[in-house]
């Protein structure tokens, strides 16, 4: 009761603020150094998380937890095989890996004309025509890397599939490029290396999904290895792992396999490629971590630094208020109304210097945001601090300004009156 008697009591604020008026200089440059604490954890936790929000933006789309493999030629001979054998990836080498390895959640082969250097298709469709790249896709390769395909249309299916049907799903350019403006490209046809494909759907183009782009166009597996004649043959396959699995050593026991499939020396680093984006974000949100780890740590220390500032001048403050809370004290004032009042001007100065930090870490975060909302090709956006974090800091300079004001205060109430009256 005696503390919030002392918190709403108007004197004990006319007190306060009469003493912080009398330095005004000190307590300014004190309480910037609270200020620039909680500044430096909002603006650096900030710009982590907008770390953190581009690279999940950019990897919307695709599985984090994937990844890429190719074939390439061998380094080293082995087996009776020389140096330098071209390596194929088979259909049939999917299987063996599922069996082998049971933390490959989806595995996708994938087969491409027109990109590596290869001849680009022509694609036709009545007096219009141009060159896009074409790909021979499974429905699996949409639970590891998401198309958004535009209303009324659809991606290949398991039908498509086992039909070997001539159907494409076509990029946002291709119709742009081939179609009238307001003509609908659903159920139509278009003629890719002279062969007709009905358009089944549209594919909307988002960065990030690796060297595709807006112009692609896709057609089930089945009906590519016939058309191309491919056989059996698969240039790369991408594949995602479960969510808690290591995806660096799912890649080693891939390529491990691989090489044991098709008889290339365990030591040959060279004979099989791989992209991970499990390994490149799971490095990204290491860092982000690191950086706010860092913000807290830096601003908590900044933090801690001003609030012995302001136990220092309160200090001082005690020391030149001798003779007044002499006269307090021998007016009848208790104990703990002279220390509940020094540990509220601690606690006050603390939550003026927070609040402004946190209002001058907010409007750089805006501004930031400001800057980078438009750049879609810079992983970053929307800079922002949880509201908990925002709580949590305020918190421990409450509790630290608490804590740095019983030092002054039990100083205040040390002084016995007689002794204070006697104070020149």
């Amino acid at each position: 009761m005696n503390s919030l008697k002392v918190i709403f009591d108007r004197d004990t604020w006319q007190e306060i603020f009469g003493s912080i008026s009398k330095n005004k200089t000190r307590t300014i440059i004190t309480v910037i150094g609270v200020l620039w604490g909680i500044f430096i954890y909002i603006a650096l936790s900030g710009a982590a998380k907008g770390l953190d929000n581009g690279f999940e933006r950019q990897f919307e789309n695709i599985a984090m937890n994937s990844m890429f493999v190719w074939a390439q030629r061998t380094s080293i001979p082995y087996d009776g095989f020389k140096t330098g054998r071209n390596i194929t990836l088979k259909l049939t080498d999917i299987d063996y890996i599922r069996q082998r390895i049971p933390e490959v959640e989806f595995i996708a082969p994938r087969n491409v004309r027109g990109v590596f250097g290869g001849a680009v298709p022509l694609v036709v469709r009545k007096n219009k025509s141009s060159n896009y790249n074409v790909y021979g896709d499974f429905p699996e390769y949409t639970k590891i890397a998401t198309k958004k395909i535009y209303e009324g249309g659809r991606f290949i299916n398991e039908d498509d599939i086992k039909y070997a049907r001539k159907v494409c799903v076509i990029g946002e350019r291709t119709q742009t490029e081939l179609f009238e403006k307001d003509e609908n490209p659903i159920g139509q046809y278009i003629r890719v290396d002279n062969i007709y494909f009905q358009v089944i759907g549209v594919h909307k183009f988002v960065p990030g999904g690796g060297f595709e782009s807006d112009g692609d166009i896709f057609i089930p597996f089945e009906t590519f290895r016939k058309i191309y004649n491919t056989g059996d043959r698969v240039q790369w396959f991408t594949i995602a792992a479960y969510d808690d699995a290591d995806v660096v050593a799912v890649e080693k026991e891939i390529k491990a396999t691989l090489k044991k499939i098709h008889r290339v020396s365990p030591k040959d680093e060279r004979a099989f490629g791989g992209f991970n984006l499990g390994e490149i974000f799971n490095k990204i949100v290491g860092f982000s971590k690191g950086m706010t780890l860092l913000s807290l740590i830096v601003g908590i220390a900044t933090i801690i630094a001003g609030v012995i500032g302001i136990g220092n001048i309160l200090l001082i403050s005690v020391k030149e208020r001798t003779k007044e809370l002499g006269v307090r004290r021998a007016l009848g004032a208790t104990p703990s109304e002279v220390r509940n009042q020094i540990i509220l001007e601690s606690v006050f100065l603390t939550m003026i210097a927070g609040i402004l930090g946190i209002i001058l870490g907010a409007f750089v975060l805006f501004g930031i945001n400001l800057a980078t909302q438009d750049l879609t090709d810079f992983p970053y956006t929307n800079p922002t601090v949880p509201i908990k974090f925002i709580m949590g800091a305020l918190f421990i300079m409450v509790f630290l300004g608490t804590l740095i004001g019983l030092i002054p205060a039990q100083r205040a109430v040390s002084i016995k009156p007689i002794d204070a009256l006697r104070e020149e």
